[in-house]
Protein backbone atom coordinates (compact mmCIF):
# COMPACT_ATOMS: atom_id res chain seq x y z
CA UNK A 1 0.00 0.00 0.00
CA UNK A 2 0.66 3.72 -0.07
CA UNK A 3 0.63 4.34 3.28
CA UNK A 4 0.49 7.78 3.26
CA UNK A 5 -2.07 8.51 1.39
CA UNK A 6 -4.86 10.67 2.17
CA UNK A 7 -8.61 10.13 1.78
CA UNK A 8 -8.57 12.49 -1.39
CA UNK A 9 -5.78 10.42 -2.84
CA UNK A 10 -7.04 7.10 -2.15
CA UNK A 11 -10.24 8.84 -3.58
CA UNK A 12 -8.13 9.96 -6.35
CA UNK A 13 -6.59 6.71 -6.94
CA UNK A 14 -10.43 5.06 -7.47
CA UNK A 15 -11.69 7.26 -9.79
CA UNK A 16 -8.73 5.97 -12.42
CA UNK A 17 -11.20 2.73 -12.53
CA UNK A 18 -14.80 3.63 -11.39
CA UNK A 19 -17.11 6.91 -12.55
CA UNK A 20 -19.17 8.55 -10.01
CA UNK A 21 -19.90 7.01 -6.59
CA UNK A 22 -18.10 9.71 -4.69
CA UNK A 23 -20.02 8.95 -1.07
CA UNK A 24 -19.05 5.20 -1.57
CA UNK A 25 -15.60 6.06 -2.42
CA UNK A 26 -15.21 8.63 0.45
CA UNK A 27 -16.75 6.39 2.94
CA UNK A 28 -14.07 3.50 2.15
CA UNK A 29 -11.33 5.64 1.75
CA UNK A 30 -11.47 7.14 5.34
CA UNK A 31 -11.72 3.53 6.32
CA UNK A 32 -8.59 2.68 4.82
CA UNK A 33 -7.02 6.15 6.00
CA UNK A 34 -8.27 4.94 9.43
CA UNK A 35 -6.27 1.72 9.01
CA UNK A 36 -3.42 3.67 8.56
CA UNK A 37 -3.79 5.89 11.47
CA UNK A 38 -4.76 3.05 13.94
CA UNK A 39 -0.93 1.71 13.21
CA UNK A 40 -0.02 5.14 14.37
CA UNK A 41 -0.90 4.77 18.42
CA UNK A 42 0.27 3.33 21.31
CA UNK A 43 -0.08 -0.48 20.85
CA UNK A 44 -2.43 -0.40 24.36
CA UNK A 45 -4.29 1.94 22.41
CA UNK A 46 -4.21 0.48 18.83
CA UNK A 47 -6.19 -3.04 20.08
CA UNK A 48 -9.33 -0.66 21.26
CA UNK A 49 -9.74 0.96 17.58
CA UNK A 50 -11.84 -1.38 15.99
CA UNK A 51 -12.56 -0.90 11.93
CA UNK A 52 -16.44 0.88 11.17
CA UNK A 53 -17.66 -1.59 9.08
CA UNK A 54 -20.04 -0.29 5.72
CA UNK A 55 -22.74 -1.22 4.32
CA UNK A 56 -23.34 -0.19 0.24
CA UNK A 57 -26.96 0.09 -0.96
CA UNK A 58 -27.70 0.23 -4.82
CA UNK A 59 -28.88 -1.59 -7.51
CA UNK A 60 -26.56 -4.05 -9.38
CA UNK A 61 -24.16 -3.06 -11.68
CA UNK A 62 -23.36 0.14 -10.00
CA UNK A 63 -19.72 -0.58 -8.78
CA UNK A 64 -20.48 -1.59 -5.32
CA UNK A 65 -17.88 -4.75 -5.67
CA UNK A 66 -15.39 -2.93 -7.92
CA UNK A 67 -15.44 0.33 -5.07
CA UNK A 68 -14.35 -3.06 -2.28
CA UNK A 69 -11.40 -4.77 -4.87
CA UNK A 70 -9.80 -1.81 -6.38
CA UNK A 71 -9.21 -0.82 -2.47
CA UNK A 72 -8.03 -4.03 -1.61
CA UNK A 73 -5.58 -3.40 -4.02
CA UNK A 74 -4.53 -0.02 -3.41
CA UNK A 75 -3.73 -1.46 0.53
CA UNK A 76 -2.52 -4.36 -0.47
CA UNK A 77 -4.83 -5.92 1.44
CA UNK A 78 -5.34 -9.89 2.02
CA UNK A 79 -9.45 -9.72 0.35
CA UNK A 80 -12.18 -12.08 -0.38
CA UNK A 81 -15.56 -11.84 -1.29
CA UNK A 82 -18.68 -13.92 -0.76
CA UNK A 83 -22.54 -14.20 -0.99
CA UNK A 84 -24.15 -13.91 2.04
CA UNK A 85 -26.86 -15.86 0.21
CA UNK A 86 -24.63 -19.30 -0.19
CA UNK A 87 -24.09 -19.71 3.41
CA UNK A 88 -26.05 -21.55 5.36
CA UNK A 89 -27.16 -21.81 9.23
CA UNK A 90 -24.87 -23.80 11.57
CA UNK A 91 -26.03 -27.31 11.77
CA UNK A 92 -27.58 -27.06 8.52
CA UNK A 93 -26.20 -28.29 5.11
CA UNK A 94 -24.03 -25.86 3.22
CA UNK A 95 -20.98 -23.36 3.80
CA UNK A 96 -20.68 -21.94 7.36
CA UNK A 97 -19.80 -18.33 7.69
CA UNK A 98 -16.77 -19.33 9.07
CA UNK A 99 -15.30 -20.47 5.74
CA UNK A 100 -15.12 -16.49 4.56
CA UNK A 101 -12.35 -16.31 7.05
CA UNK A 102 -10.98 -19.60 5.95
CA UNK A 103 -10.66 -18.25 2.37
CA UNK A 104 -9.32 -14.83 3.33
CA UNK A 105 -6.66 -16.39 5.17
CA UNK A 106 -6.26 -18.90 2.00
CA UNK A 107 -5.49 -15.43 -0.34
CA UNK A 108 -3.27 -13.94 2.29
CA UNK A 109 -0.79 -16.92 2.22
CA UNK A 110 -1.10 -16.23 -1.39
CA UNK A 111 -0.19 -12.50 -1.60
CA UNK A 112 2.11 -12.94 0.77
CA UNK A 113 4.14 -16.07 -0.87
CA UNK A 114 3.79 -13.77 -4.48
CA UNK A 115 5.20 -10.98 -3.23
CA UNK A 116 8.48 -13.18 -1.79
CA UNK A 117 8.73 -15.33 -4.67
CA UNK A 118 8.89 -11.61 -6.66
CA UNK A 119 11.78 -10.37 -4.12
CA UNK A 120 14.11 -13.66 -4.27
CA UNK A 121 13.21 -13.91 -8.53
CA UNK A 122 16.83 -12.29 -9.52
CA UNK A 123 18.48 -14.84 -7.23
CA UNK A 124 16.36 -17.60 -8.28
CA UNK A 125 16.98 -17.21 -11.71
CA UNK A 126 20.77 -17.49 -11.13
CA UNK A 127 20.17 -20.65 -9.96
CA UNK A 128 18.27 -21.77 -12.54
CA UNK A 129 20.44 -20.80 -15.14
CA UNK A 130 23.18 -22.98 -13.20
CA UNK A 131 20.80 -25.88 -12.87
CA UNK A 132 19.94 -25.69 -17.14
CA UNK A 133 23.75 -25.10 -17.64
CA UNK A 134 24.03 -28.19 -15.88
CA UNK A 135 21.66 -30.19 -17.67
CA UNK A 136 22.60 -28.81 -21.31
CA UNK A 137 26.13 -29.86 -20.65
CA UNK A 138 26.81 -32.14 -17.73
CA UNK A 139 30.52 -31.84 -16.30
CA UNK A 140 31.54 -29.28 -18.53
CA UNK A 141 34.94 -27.01 -18.02
CA UNK A 142 34.45 -23.17 -16.96
CA UNK A 143 35.61 -21.91 -20.76
CA UNK A 144 32.80 -24.33 -22.13
CA UNK A 145 30.44 -23.28 -19.62
CA UNK A 146 30.98 -19.68 -19.99
CA UNK A 147 30.61 -20.39 -23.89
CA UNK A 148 26.96 -21.71 -23.49
CA UNK A 149 25.85 -19.07 -20.83
CA UNK A 150 26.67 -16.64 -24.05
CA UNK A 151 24.78 -18.49 -25.88
CA UNK A 152 21.75 -18.99 -23.66
CA UNK A 153 21.61 -15.26 -23.34
CA UNK A 154 21.94 -14.79 -26.96
CA UNK A 155 18.61 -17.08 -27.03
CA UNK A 156 21.05 -19.21 -29.39
CA UNK A 157 19.69 -22.73 -27.05
CA UNK A 158 15.79 -22.34 -27.29
CA UNK A 159 15.53 -24.82 -29.69
CA UNK A 160 17.54 -27.20 -27.54
CA UNK A 161 15.77 -29.66 -25.80
CA UNK A 162 16.51 -31.07 -21.98
CA UNK A 163 15.42 -34.10 -19.74
CA UNK A 164 14.07 -32.72 -16.31
CA UNK A 165 11.79 -34.09 -13.29
CA UNK A 166 8.32 -32.19 -13.22
CA UNK A 167 6.01 -32.67 -10.60
CA UNK A 168 3.01 -32.11 -12.33
CA UNK A 169 0.06 -30.88 -9.22
CA UNK A 170 -0.84 -33.88 -6.94
CA UNK A 171 1.24 -36.09 -8.74
CA UNK A 172 4.50 -38.12 -8.57
CA UNK A 173 7.63 -36.45 -10.31
CA UNK A 174 8.55 -37.88 -13.69
CA UNK A 175 11.19 -37.05 -16.40
CA UNK A 176 10.19 -35.13 -19.02
CA UNK A 177 11.55 -33.58 -22.00
CA UNK A 178 10.90 -29.71 -22.41
CA UNK A 179 12.55 -27.00 -24.41
CA UNK A 180 14.91 -24.70 -22.90
CA UNK A 181 12.59 -21.79 -21.97
CA UNK A 182 10.13 -24.17 -20.48
CA UNK A 183 12.66 -25.70 -18.79
CA UNK A 184 14.64 -22.46 -17.16
CA UNK A 185 10.83 -20.93 -16.48
CA UNK A 186 10.35 -24.56 -14.03
CA UNK A 187 13.60 -24.63 -12.92
CA UNK A 188 13.22 -20.52 -11.98
CA UNK A 189 10.02 -21.29 -9.68
CA UNK A 190 11.46 -24.27 -8.35
CA UNK A 191 14.35 -22.66 -7.00
CA UNK A 192 12.17 -19.29 -5.56
CA UNK A 193 10.18 -22.18 -3.90
CA UNK A 194 13.33 -23.03 -2.27
CA UNK A 195 14.40 -19.49 -1.10
CA UNK A 196 10.60 -18.39 0.19
CA UNK A 197 10.57 -19.04 3.87
CA UNK A 198 7.03 -21.00 4.48
CA UNK A 199 6.44 -20.33 7.93
CA UNK A 200 7.71 -16.78 7.80
CA UNK A 201 5.17 -16.60 5.04
CA UNK A 202 2.33 -17.97 6.79
CA UNK A 203 2.96 -15.51 10.30
CA UNK A 204 2.81 -12.55 7.73
CA UNK A 205 -0.15 -13.87 5.85
CA UNK A 206 -1.91 -13.72 9.25
CA UNK A 207 -0.84 -10.75 10.71
CA UNK A 208 -2.03 -9.03 8.09
CA UNK A 209 -5.59 -10.87 7.76
CA UNK A 210 -5.85 -9.44 11.03
CA UNK A 211 -4.61 -6.39 11.30
CA UNK A 212 -5.46 -5.08 7.24
CA UNK A 213 -8.04 -8.29 5.71
CA UNK A 214 -11.29 -6.81 4.29
CA UNK A 215 -14.62 -9.66 3.47
CA UNK A 216 -16.84 -7.80 1.20
CA UNK A 217 -20.17 -9.59 2.03
CA UNK A 218 -22.52 -9.45 -0.88
CA UNK A 219 -26.31 -9.89 -1.63
CA UNK A 220 -26.54 -9.35 2.45
CA UNK A 221 -30.12 -8.52 1.66
CA UNK A 222 -30.77 -11.74 0.57
CA UNK A 223 -30.33 -12.87 4.28
CA UNK A 224 -32.83 -9.86 5.58
CA UNK A 225 -36.25 -10.97 7.00
CA UNK A 226 -38.91 -8.64 5.18
CA UNK A 227 -41.22 -7.18 7.91
CA UNK A 228 -43.77 -9.88 8.82
CA UNK A 229 -42.03 -12.91 7.15
CA UNK A 230 -40.44 -15.17 10.02
CA UNK A 231 -41.45 -18.72 8.84
CA UNK A 232 -39.92 -21.63 6.61
CA UNK A 233 -36.89 -20.72 5.06
CA UNK A 234 -37.15 -17.48 6.17
CA UNK A 235 -36.10 -18.34 9.46
CA UNK A 236 -32.30 -20.02 8.37
CA UNK A 237 -31.55 -16.21 7.06
CA UNK A 238 -32.02 -14.97 10.63
CA UNK A 239 -29.49 -18.26 11.65
CA UNK A 240 -27.25 -17.38 8.90
CA UNK A 241 -27.05 -13.23 10.49
CA UNK A 242 -26.35 -14.97 13.98
CA UNK A 243 -24.33 -17.01 13.02
CA UNK A 244 -22.23 -13.69 11.18
CA UNK A 245 -22.75 -11.31 14.11
CA UNK A 246 -19.94 -13.05 15.99
CA UNK A 247 -17.36 -12.77 13.62
CA UNK A 248 -18.24 -8.91 12.29
CA UNK A 249 -18.02 -8.30 16.19
CA UNK A 250 -14.52 -9.83 16.64
CA UNK A 251 -14.25 -14.31 17.54
CA UNK A 252 -11.31 -16.28 17.08
CA UNK A 253 -11.79 -18.64 13.60
CA UNK A 254 -9.60 -22.09 13.56
CA UNK A 255 -7.85 -22.51 10.19
CA UNK A 256 -5.38 -24.83 8.85
CA UNK A 257 -2.72 -22.35 9.39
CA UNK A 258 -3.61 -21.04 13.07
CA UNK A 259 -5.93 -19.28 15.20
CA UNK A 260 -7.08 -15.68 13.30
CA UNK A 261 -8.68 -12.92 14.84
CA UNK A 262 -11.24 -10.87 13.28
CA UNK A 263 -11.79 -7.78 15.74
CA UNK A 264 -9.87 -5.61 12.74
CA UNK A 265 -11.14 -7.45 9.61
CA UNK A 266 -13.03 -4.94 7.53
CA UNK A 267 -16.31 -6.03 6.70
CA UNK A 268 -18.28 -4.04 3.55
CA UNK A 269 -21.53 -5.63 3.19
CA UNK A 270 -23.84 -4.72 -0.22
CA UNK A 271 -26.84 -5.36 -1.39
CA UNK A 272 -29.85 -3.91 -3.68
CA UNK A 273 -32.26 -4.22 -0.89
CA UNK A 274 -35.32 -4.04 -3.49
CA UNK A 275 -37.58 -6.18 -1.07
CA UNK A 276 -36.10 -6.18 2.16
CA UNK A 277 -34.53 -3.15 3.87
CA UNK A 278 -31.41 -2.51 5.57
CA UNK A 279 -33.48 -1.76 9.02
CA UNK A 280 -35.02 -5.40 8.78
CA UNK A 281 -31.39 -6.69 9.42
CA UNK A 282 -31.31 -8.07 12.97
CA UNK A 283 -30.48 -4.48 15.18
CA UNK A 284 -27.25 -6.13 16.81
CA UNK A 285 -25.92 -6.69 12.86
CA UNK A 286 -26.86 -3.43 12.23
CA UNK A 287 -25.09 -2.38 15.06
CA UNK A 288 -21.68 -3.33 13.56
CA UNK A 289 -22.59 -1.79 10.08
CA UNK A 290 -22.55 2.02 11.34
CA UNK A 291 -21.56 3.23 7.98
CA UNK A 292 -24.19 3.23 5.25
CA UNK A 293 -23.97 4.39 1.82
CA UNK A 294 -26.68 4.73 -1.18
CA UNK A 295 -25.39 4.19 -4.61
CA UNK A 296 -26.62 5.89 -7.47
CA UNK A 297 -28.37 4.37 -10.38
CA UNK A 298 -26.06 4.91 -13.29
CA UNK A 299 -27.24 7.39 -16.10
CA UNK A 300 -26.84 7.08 -19.48
CA UNK A 301 -24.25 9.64 -19.18
CA UNK A 302 -22.78 7.39 -16.50
CA UNK A 303 -22.31 4.64 -18.68
CA UNK A 304 -20.64 6.82 -21.59
CA UNK A 305 -17.98 8.01 -19.08
CA UNK A 306 -17.75 3.93 -17.89
CA UNK A 307 -17.08 3.31 -21.74
CA UNK A 308 -14.38 5.83 -22.19
CA UNK A 309 -12.77 7.25 -19.28
CA UNK A 310 -11.80 4.37 -16.86
CA UNK A 311 -8.04 2.90 -17.26
CA UNK A 312 -9.60 -0.34 -17.44
CA UNK A 313 -12.75 0.76 -19.82
CA UNK A 314 -14.03 -2.13 -22.02
CA UNK A 315 -13.73 -0.25 -24.85
CA UNK A 316 -9.65 -0.09 -23.89
CA UNK A 317 -9.95 -3.50 -23.91
CA UNK A 318 -11.04 -4.65 -26.53
CA UNK A 319 -9.07 -2.03 -28.37
CA UNK A 320 -5.57 -3.98 -26.99
CA UNK A 321 -6.91 -7.31 -27.39
CA UNK A 322 -7.51 -6.62 -30.88
CA UNK A 323 -4.31 -4.71 -31.13
CA UNK A 324 -2.79 -8.04 -30.75
CA UNK A 325 -3.41 -9.18 -33.89
CA UNK A 326 -2.23 -6.22 -35.82
CA UNK A 327 -5.90 -4.86 -36.37
CA UNK A 328 -6.55 -0.96 -35.27
CA UNK A 329 -9.85 -0.79 -33.44
CA UNK A 330 -11.30 3.04 -32.63
CA UNK A 331 -14.42 4.07 -31.09
CA UNK A 332 -15.72 7.15 -32.25
CA UNK A 333 -18.00 9.64 -28.97
CA UNK A 334 -21.58 8.49 -31.09
CA UNK A 335 -20.62 4.74 -31.17
CA UNK A 336 -19.92 4.93 -26.94
CA UNK A 337 -22.73 7.08 -26.71
CA UNK A 338 -25.18 4.67 -28.91
CA UNK A 339 -23.64 2.02 -26.84
CA UNK A 340 -24.82 3.39 -23.40
CA UNK A 341 -27.80 4.23 -25.10
CA UNK A 342 -29.09 0.46 -25.66
CA UNK A 343 -27.72 -0.28 -22.44
CA UNK A 344 -29.32 2.08 -20.70
CA UNK A 345 -32.51 0.81 -21.45
CA UNK A 346 -31.88 -2.37 -20.90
Amino acid sequence: MKADLTPREIVAELDRYIVGQDAAKRAVAIALRNRWRRFKLAPDLRDEVLPKNIILVGPTGVGKTEIARRLARLAGAPFVKVEASKFTEVGYVGKDVDSMIRDLVEQGVALVREERSKDVQPRAEELAEERLLDLLLPGSRDSTREKLRGMLHAGGLDERQVEMEVLPFGKKAKKRKLGVPEARRLLAQEEAEKLVDKESVVREALERVQSNGIVFIDEIDKVALPSGQSHGPDVSRGGVQRDLLPLVEGSTVNTKYGPVKTDHVLFIAAGAFHVAKVSDLLPELQGRFPIRVELEALSQADLVRILSEPRNALTKQYAALLGAEGVELVFDQSGIAELARIASEM
